[in-house]
């Protein structure tokens, strides 16, 4: 879905998943659960294909990618986007 009424959360949970797959898949370093993060990476992507995601899987999938390259200094910065996109999401506080 593109267009102005598109959720701005979702646009933006687009954008940074993209530009963390972009990431890893240009990071040269292999390292055990690479394909984790690429699976949930593409997993997150395909919920913001179809209109808003659902919060716990969206928490679920964020949580095993932090899991899997949160020790990847390279990556961080992306990691950090997709958890404040993932963030929006949350129930509002009062």
């Amino acid at each position: 879905m593109t267009g102005s009424d598109e959720d701005p959360r979702v646009a933006g949970l687009r954008t940074a998943v993209s530009r963390l797959r972009r990431e890893l898949a240009a990071h040269p370093a292999e390292f055990p659960d690479r394909a984790i993060a690429e699976d949930e990476l593409a997993a997150l992507a395909a919920m913001v294909t179809y209109g808003t995601p659902e919060v716990p899987r969206l928490r679920s999938s964020l949580l095993l990618i932090a899991g899997a390259i949160g020790s990847v200094s390279a990556l961080s910065r992306g990691l950090t986007e997709v958890r404040d996109a993932v963030e929006l999401f949350g129930e509002p506080r009062s």
